[in-house]
């Protein structure tokens, strides 16, 4: 599974909207959506943001890993 994907899973499996996590991100809902999209790549600081936001590591997020590990404090 791609990054795009999972983010996106995430994102919904959490019933966020684009426009809630683009404003965590301090992006639009658009620009948000363009990452989703594969129309914009997503920043290393934007990624852990949404680890801690999630608390997931980021191996599960751009999918080294099919597990979903919490991040350790």
């Amino acid at each position: 599974m791609q990054y795009r994907e999972r983010i996106r899973n995430v994102r919904e499996d959490k019933d966020l909207t684009q426009t809630e996590v683009g404003r965590l991100l301090h992006k639009s809902q658009q620009g948000y959506n363009h990452i989703e999209a594969g129309r914009a790549e997503l920043k290393i600081e934007d990624l852990k943001t949404l680890c801690r936001f999630y608390n997931l590591s980021a191996d599960y997020l751009i999918g080294l890993t099919d597990t979903p590990t919490e991040l350790t404090h």
